[in-house]
């Protein structure tokens, strides 16, 4: 079948026998496709999460990338800057799937291993937006962790591309752990260094727009609310210091973090 003329459901089966064909040639286990096309949805991208960064043809880039645009407008769309409403500081709060953000860059809340999180279907950012940026971002990352031959610190900032994503570009930053205490002195100075670094970073390449996510407090337990105080006031302060025009979005998910971060910006819901 020519895969141009696939349909959404051709592509997703597709996939899904393409990837278990390679986990079969690596001694993996290949589940039967479920028959309902939600099931299947996961079982893809389980095998997408578990998949070790390794090259893949161009055949099967092709097809993931019909694929993903197909979920791309099944989940809503791109979210463009036209969509979302900036400030006057040009700081907005969105909430919604930061993989739809069609920003320069969204950030995303990694681990210190820097390869995206490796649990079928977990519900974490770093987990998402591997998932739906495509098998390349794992292999890009590899290739830049090789390099380093160490893992990625905390508070500090490596970009990639964003592939299937909307956004140009991925900004990855390692997050201090808190697990659910109060942050120390230390804690706020990482967390803070994340998102300074990823501005630094962002900045160095020309980008214009930036989405962050709610850095470190998902698994990494930092608490919310203080979360949201370091980054809206290193924000702001590093736009006051560089005078800098980039447009800064926080993404947020919960609407607990939706009325923190609308409270601290003083932007109504």
């Amino acid at each position: 079948m020519d895969n141009r003329n696939m349909t959404q459901d051709e592509r997703r089966f597709w996939l899904i026998r393409a990837l278990e064909d390679e986990r079969r040639a690596w001694g993996g286990d290949t589940p039967e496709p479920p028959a309902d096309a939600e099931g299947q949805r996961l079982l893809l991208r389980a095998l997408v999460n578990v998949r070790p960064p390794e090259p893949a043809s161009a055949e099967l880039l092709r097809v993931q990338y019909a694929y993903l645009q197909g979920r791309l407008a099944e989940r809503g769309g791109a979210v463009g800057e036209k969509d979302v409403s900036f400030s006057p500081e040009g700081i907005a709060v969105w909430r919604g799937d930061i993989t739809r953000l069609a920003a320069d860059a969204i950030v995303n809340a990694a681990n210190s291993q820097m390869l995206g999180c490796f649990v079928p279907n977990h519900r974490c950012i770093d987990n998402a937006i591997h998932t739906y940026a495509g098998i390349q971002l794992r292999l890009e990352c590899a290739r830049q962790m090789a390099a380093q031959g160490r893992e990625e610190p905390t508070g500090v900032a490596r970009i990639t591309g964003g592939y299937n994503l909307p956004a140009a570009h991925v900004l990855h930053t390692v997050g201090p752990i808190v697990g659910g205490a109060a942050p120390t002195r230390r804690d706020r100075e990482l967390l803070a260094s994340c998102y300074t670094s990823c501005l630094d970073l962002a900045r160095e390449r020309g980008l214009g727009s930036v989405a962050f996510c709610c850095i470190s407090t998902g698994e990494f337990g930092y608490p919310n609310r203080e979360a949201a105080q370091v980054a809206v006031a290193t924000v702001r302060d590093w736009k006051r210091q560089t005078n800098s025009k980039m447009k800064v979005i926080f993404d947020v998910f919960k609407p607990v973090d939706n009325d923190i971060y609308r409270e601290l910006l003083g932007v109504r819901g």
